[in-house]
């Protein structure tokens, strides 16, 4: 029996890298089965739908501008159920964790500083994107400076527990958004009155910078951090272009986002 295990899990490893064995006997040959395309409904489209968004979610997309049609109701399925709501608090523990770990704060000097993203980090858009397909249509900026100027977007729960752990464990909290400048009266209203209080610095883009790549810009922001002597003990966001460049903290944290990518 445990020549048989080791023979099975043997021909499993082997059979990724089948191009490089000679020997066929040492891997495993599944039935073949006609190719079939993926039309819109059934579990062929729930395997594409879980395969693009594990992709997306691990950055090995190219650059995308809206989810696939097929995906639409995956989407909405996923974000409005346990799924999104599950994801989203296991990252937030894992980083509430390391916030507990990282640092020894009766020695330290105030300058250990976790960053967080706002948009699908802080504050969720889900209300806006219901109405925009969850991601099916193209962004439209005017559209949804509209929703930001109401001011209304809703607390993530997980997100507003690990903030307010990360406030009383004493790090500085710098929010560094790509929302405008002239959108920072309304976002900190709505900041507030969803329950996120006592941050250090709110960095909004200012005109000259609404051209700049979010990857870019936020990495220049974290440098300025890092030349003011901040430690970036920890960053939160759920795109990848609120994590990577230059000056990245010692630890990143991405939440899952399926609707939208910004590079």
């Amino acid at each position: 029996m445990k020549i048989y295990v080791m023979f099975l899990v043997v021909s499993l490893f082997s059979s990724a890298f089948s191009d490089e064995l000679s020997d066929p006997s040492l891997i495993l040959q599944y039935p073949s089965e006609p190719k079939r395309v993926v039309d819109g409904g059934g579990d062929d489209v729930n395997l594409h739908c879980t395969s693009w968004r594990l992709a997306a979610e691990a950055n090995n997309l190219a650059p995308w501008s809206t989810i696939p049609a097929e995906c639409a109701d995956y989407v909405k399925d996923y974000v409005l159920g346990k799924g999104y709501a599950t994801d989203l608090e296991r990252v937030s523990e894992e980083a509430s964790i390391f916030a507990s770990t990282a640092v020894d704060f009766s020695a330290g000097d105030g300058k250990d500083a976790w960053v967080f993203d706002i948009d699908e980090t802080l504050l969720s858009n889900l209300p806006y994107y219901i109405d925009h397909g969850f991601g099916l249509e193209l962004f439209d900026h005017s559209e949804f400076d509209k929703w930001v100027e109401r001011g209304v977007a809703p607390a993530i729960p997980p997100s507003l527990k690990l903030y307010q752990r990360v406030i009383d464990l004493g790090y500085r909290v710098f929010l560094l958004t790509g929302r405008k400048e002239s959108h920072r009266l309304v976002t900190v209203e709505n900041l507030i009155n969803a329950g996120f209080q006592n941050w250090d610095k709110l960095i909004l883009r200012s005109p000259d910078e609404q051209h700049k790549m979010a990857t870019l810009y936020k990495s220049e922001k974290r440098d300025e951090m890092v030349k003011e002597g901040y430690r970036i003990r920890g960053n939160i966001g759920d795109q990848w272009s609120d994590l990577l460049g230059s000056s990245m903290s010692q630890r990143s944290f991405k939440l899952a986002n399926p609707m939208y990518y910004i590079p």
